[in-house]
């Protein structure tokens, strides 16, 4: 009796002093973004949001000092896997948070989840991983790449346009954003142009919409292309016959560089900087305040990457070692987006409303863009019913 009692209060002493080691002990996050090329300022804002989040947490999540461990993708799948490899074997990171683009984030996706590490995507969000390969292991705070892209399917059927130019990038979200398009338009298209991701000059592009004559052109050119593409529709005249609805072509991350350029073009999006909630506000001005730029829907989702985690952090009391316990916490959301209703489908992608917006110039100088209706409410994506992981 007497060796049991020395035994149990050991074991209790034991215990009583590992807790406060553990709580010493660092959460460790490694953040893999495309941060060069001309694609970096997309990278840059998600890093950045996630950061602006972390020092909002005052550095801790769940009373856990936090370190965070940021490496450039490179927007190369080969390096991508070559940097995420060295942010679980030399970093042991408990979280991966990124990327931007979802050529990358197909590259990266298995080396994370096989590991058995979380991987948070802040904008990729194929239909590759929404359906029957779901993982427990992968969540996302942005969308699934068709649904930004239904809005504007949904807007061109809506107005009436019968006749639509398509033209993406040569990539899994560029027909992702197409197959998205479709599924509510229902008029004629006219071309379904794939452009190579390092395309500069669109002059041939721009010649056969002037010569079609669309009553519309759709298109998903994020970064450096919707930069070009834009300011070489303007300059030859088309922009002021032919509407552009788009997606991650005018936004935060391009309109400094747009400017005047993109004023009046749509897109669609899942939030825009003036959304009317107090988080919301409290957000874009500290952003704007530490960076000195608007922030876009990039910026927005990293900073509630950072919030999602460090929800599941709190939901744990700080202890990872239970992965399972950790998924059903990340699985909760239980913290407060900035864009306001925020939740989990089941295949670890959010359900959430999506807004058209338009291109203004502030009275500041600045670009932003603005809510100008509600197409979609509490929506998730389609591809969910077939995801059977374990969530």
């Amino acid at each position: 009796m007497k060796t049991q009692l020395t035994l149990t209060a050991a074991a209790f002493l034991l215990g009583t002093a590992m807790s406060p080691a553990l709580a010493q002990e660092k959460i460790k996050l490694g953040v893999i973004v495309t941060l060069s090329g001309p694609a970096a300022a997309l990278g840059q804002q998600v890093r950045d949001g996630f950061a602006l989040a972390v020092k909002d947490l005052g550095s801790k999540m769940g009373g856990r000092d936090v370190e965070v461990v940021v490496v450039d993708d490179e927007l190369k799948p080969d390096a991508a896997v070559t940097k995420v490899k060295g942010l679980l074997e030399r970093d042991k990171v408990d979280f991966v948070v990124g990327p931007i683009f979802s050529n990358i984030l197909q590259a990266i996706h298995r080396p994370v989840t096989e590991s058995k590490t979380f991987l948070i995507s802040p904008n990729a969000g194929p239909s590759t991983f929404a359906g029957k390969d779901c993982n427990p292991f992968f969540y996302v705070t942005s969308y699934q790449n068709d649904q930004v892209h239904e809005v504007l399917g949904k807007v061109a059927q809506d107005r009436g346009y019968k006749r639509m130019y398509l033209m993406v990038p040569n990539y899994q979200a560029g027909k992702d954003s197409v197959a998205g398009f479709k599924l509510d338009y229902k008029g004629e298209i006219v071309e379904e142009s794939y452009m190579p991701l390092n395309t500069l000059d669109f002059q041939p592009e721009l010649s056969k919409i002037s010569a079609q004559k669309p009553d519309a052109l759709f298109t998903f050119m994020p970064g450096g292309l919707g930069v070009n593409l834009v300011k070489q529709y303007k300059q030859a005249g088309l922009a002021d016959s032919i509407p552009v609805l788009s997606a991650f072509t005018v936004d935060e991350s391009t309109l400094p560089a747009q400017q005047d350029a993109a004023v009046g073009m749509f897109g669609g999006a899942n939030w825009a900087p003036n959304l009317d909630n107090p988080q919301n506000k409290k957000f874009v001005a500290a952003y704007e305040a530490a960076y000195n730029g608007v922030p876009g829907t990039y910026a927005m989702q990293g900073y509630d990457a950072a919030m999602l985690i460090d929800s599941a952090v709190k939901g744990v009391k700080g202890d990872l070692s239970n992965k399972e316990a950790v998924g059903a916490a990340l699985k909760k959301a239980d913290f407060t987006s900035l864009r306001g209703a925020f939740k989990f489908n089941t295949n670890g992608y959010p359900i959430q409303d999506f807004y058209l917006t338009k291109v203004a110039k502030r009275p500041d100088g600045k670009f932003q863009t603005e809510i100008v209706q509600k197409v979609f409410e509490n929506y998730g994506d389609r591809y969910a019913k077939e995801c059977k992981a374990a969530n």
